[in-house]
């Protein structure tokens, strides 16, 4: 406990450190005067239907006159959604343009009510120039001042009772930073939209009509304008900082405090068996005579009474072996990113890095997997390495990929961008047979021709009866109290971590995600040990799955808050948006419930062949 305490401490420390640390996607640019800054569309986005739509593909939106040019993304990007296209804005460095006009488009009726119902929908813009996304700047009150923090998107158009406007003139303000001779390196692009009925009154300072969207073919002008503007208090290795504001860091800080209250009562629970009735149990035990042994207090000897047994192969050992491999390979993919995230690796200018490399951890991983499932599968007394091997690689990823391929061709069917391309789809599947696999196999190899796990106490050939337990130790209660604590040190910071994936914002305390998980381990290393020694003091040697499921439990009441989550606090309509929030919101649990019984599995298993190994055993 010492030493998570001196780790929070640590990592409390470098908190501030690493807000400010700044590794970019790409090396800074320096433009000069006259030089023409490329402005990239990628794609709107909307709370209520968690359905991306590329920008450049809206048949009421501007098209380059020369063809739309697509950038190219990384595998995360790709899949987040994200269509980088080029546009028409011209955005020369240093020279200030007032409503220049972008182009007009004649809408058919049927695009013009896809327009009001995307605006209706509240619809978000995303553009990105110099790797910086336009923002919308906004104002909050912080310590008695008034400061600045920027929301990386701008509305697509407004409603007014029944009438809806489209936004089609923007104010692009772009903030630059000085360097040698005429250099400039640009530290901020904000955006601010508006809707004008007539394209010359964009220049007016007075009032003008909006302009609406209604039923029937319409023509909308596009303009824009653009302002440089040197910035005095902002750099280049800042200039993510406003849109990295942590608005709520007392709830986070709660939050900590919360998991470390429940950390410490598990503790010393767990000190006390260790320490006092363990301690106890062990001595009395290795004093005692036979005669002696059966004299005492079946509830105080019943653990030792199952030696014989405890480390009788469950049932389902095919099963089992492949899935502790997995949640093995996915615990290196969490860690890793988290690791590489907390450092500032993988932070919001690296877009999709934090899915590229996940991916890539858990890929890589194979090895790892296909080791640890080998081994656990000689120790449960499997005969089929090879079957098993098969099964790790997979078992899981199958899952996976159906429930990924049934929203696939949901999403495919709204023609959202979030749909994976044939292509990434054939690049998922090499990278699952052509690397994955063979990793696996290769690690089950290695794995099966290490020498076999010897344990301490030798098993009997009879099995011993297992006498009725109490209620509070069957398995479903035992699921149901051991799924709650981990889930209750976690879910304050499951709230900021689902408002940012379902409300499309940065996520970036990673510093607070870092300390959450540490003691969430240690909860659930602690929740697993607990209840498998109380199940032992009952004569209960059946511990192998009931560790795995009481850890794993977790991710049901992660999935459940899901559903809290969406009935309050999201305003999704529609079939598919909601199939989709399930659909990745049950693979999202799967993985943490996999992750936590593994945690779970083998804390126990070492702590069993620990206290076994204490007691003397004829």
């Amino acid at each position: 406990m010492l030493a998570l305490v001196a780790v929070v401490l640590l990592i409390a420390t470098a908190c501030p450190l690493l807000s400010a640390f700044y590794v970019p996607g790409v090396t800074p640019k320096a433009y000069h005067s006259n030089d023409r800054v490329p402005l990239l569309v990628n794609k709107i986005v909307s709370e209520n239907t968690q359905l991306p739509f590329a920008y450049g593909d809206l048949p009421f939106v501007c098209t380059p006159k020369d063809g739309v040019k697509r950038t190219w993304l990384n595998l995360g990007e790709v899949l987040r959604g994200d269509r980088l296209m080029s546009s028409d804005y011209e955005l020369i460095v240093g020279r200030n343009t007032q409503c220049e006009q972008l182009c007009t488009v004649t809408v058919s009726e049927h695009d013009a009510d896809e327009a009001k119902r995307l605006v209706q929908e509240e619809y978000r813009v995303e553009w990105i120039v110099d790797n910086l996304p336009g923002a919308t700047v906004l104002k909050y009150n912080a310590s008695s001042e008034t400061s600045t923090a920027l929301l990386p998107y701008f509305p697509l158009g407004q409603v007014k009772g029944d009438q809806v406007f489209l936004n089609n003139h923007v104010t692009l303000q772009l903030l630059y930073q000085s360097a040698q001779g005429d250099q400039r390196y640009i530290v901020g692009f904000e955006v601010y939209p508006a809707s004008y009925a007539d394209p010359s009154s964009c220049d007016k300072a007075a009032a003008a009509p909006m302009k609406q969207i209604g039923t029937g073919k319409t023509s909308i002008t596009y303009t824009y304008s653009v302002i440089w503007k040197e910035a005095t208090d902002i750099t280049w290795a800042t200039r993510w900082d406003r849109y990295l504001q942590i608005f709520e860091s007392h709830i986070h800080w709660y939050s900590i405090s919360n998991s470390l209250v429940i950390t410490m009562f598990l503790t010393g629970i767990v000190a006390m068996i260790m320490l006092r009735t363990l301690r106890r149990d062990i001595s009395s035990y290795n004093s005692s005579t036979d005669e002696d042994v059966e004299a005492l207090d079946e509830d105080s000897i019943g653990w030792k009474l199952c030696h014989g047994d405890v480390f009788r192969p469950p049932k389902f050992t095919l099963l089992l072996a492949p899935l502790l491999g997995s949640g093995v390979q996915c615990l290196v993919m969490v860690a890793g990113t988290i690791v590489l995230s907390t450092f500032g690796l993988l932070n919001p200018s690296f877009r999709g890095g934090l899915v590229s490399y996940g991916i890539a951890f858990y890929v890589l991983a194979g090895s790892v997997a296909g080791f640890a499932s080998a081994r656990m599968y000689k120790v449960l007394k499997g005969q089929q390495w090879f079957r098993n091997a098969l099964m790790t690689a997979t078992l899981i990823p199958s899952i996976l990929f159906v429930v990924l391929f049934i929203l696939n061709l949901f999403v495919w069917g709204q023609q959202s961008s979030s749909a994976i391309p044939f292509g990434t789809f054939f690049a998922l599947i090499a990278m699952w047979f052509g690397v994955s696999t063979p990793l696996v196999f290769a690690g089950a190899v290695f794995g099966a021709r290490r020498p076999i796990i010897d344990h301490p106490v030798r098993t009997h050939q009879i099995p011993r009866q297992i006498p009725d337990q109490p209620w509070y130790l069957e398995l479903h209660i035992s699921m149901l109290v051991g799924g709650l604590m981990p889930f209750a040190v976690i879910f304050i910071e499951l709230f900021f971590i689902f408002k940012s994936i379902w409300s499309d914002q940065y996520y970036y305390m990673f510093g607070f995600l870092t300390l959450v998980f540490l003691i969430l381990v240690l909860t659930t290393v602690e929740i697993a040990i607990v209840i498998t020694y109380f199940s032992l003091c009952s004569e209960d040697y059946r511990w192998w799955w009931k560790s795995f499921a009481v850890s794993a439990a977790s991710g049901v009441y992660v999935f459940l808050y899901s559903i809290f989550y969406y009935f309050t606090r999201l305003k999704v309509t529609g079939f598919v948006p909601a199939i989709v929030y399930f659909g990745h919101s049950l693979m999202i649990c799967m993985v943490y419930g996999l992750c936590m019984g593994t945690i779970g599995f083998f804390a126990t298993f070492f702590f069993i062949r620990k206290i076994y190994a204490a007691i003397k055993v004829d």
